[in-house]
């Protein structure tokens, strides 16, 4: 599984151009939570196709980063969380253990079909 490692506002605003193009993922990671070990574990068994980008934000590092996402997407801040953008808009979150990779590329394929 290839990551890209989101830690700027400068990406942010890329991954809202790049979402008019194929859908954008958003992982929020924290590492003081078990939970998002677990599920970012759970991912990485997973392969990602090539018409879906994979963004890793560390919201304990980035935390202004993580309100900027927040705000930028309209949801509620969650750690783990997931977020699928589409033509710059979020169309799918989750948190928390309700994260599965299945749902996440269900939710961004169906947006490219």
């Amino acid at each position: 599984m290839h990551w890209i490692h989101l830690t700027s506002e400068d990406q942010l605003q890329n991954i809202v151009v790049r979402s008019e193009e194929k859908p954008q993922v958003i992982f929020k990671y924290s590492s003081r939570c078990f939970l998002s070990d677990v599920i970012f574990k759970r991912l990485q068994q997973k392969s990602c196709p090539e018409q879906v980008d994979f963004y890793f934000l560390d919201i304990i590092s980035y935390c202004k980063l993580s309100d900027a996402v927040a705000g930028k997407f309209h949801v509620q801040h969650e750690s783990p969380q997931v977020l699928v953008i589409k033509d710059g808009e979020c169309v799918f979150d989750e948190s928390h253990s309700q994260i599965n990779m299945e749902e996440i590329l269900e939710q961004a394929i169906e947006t490219i079909q």
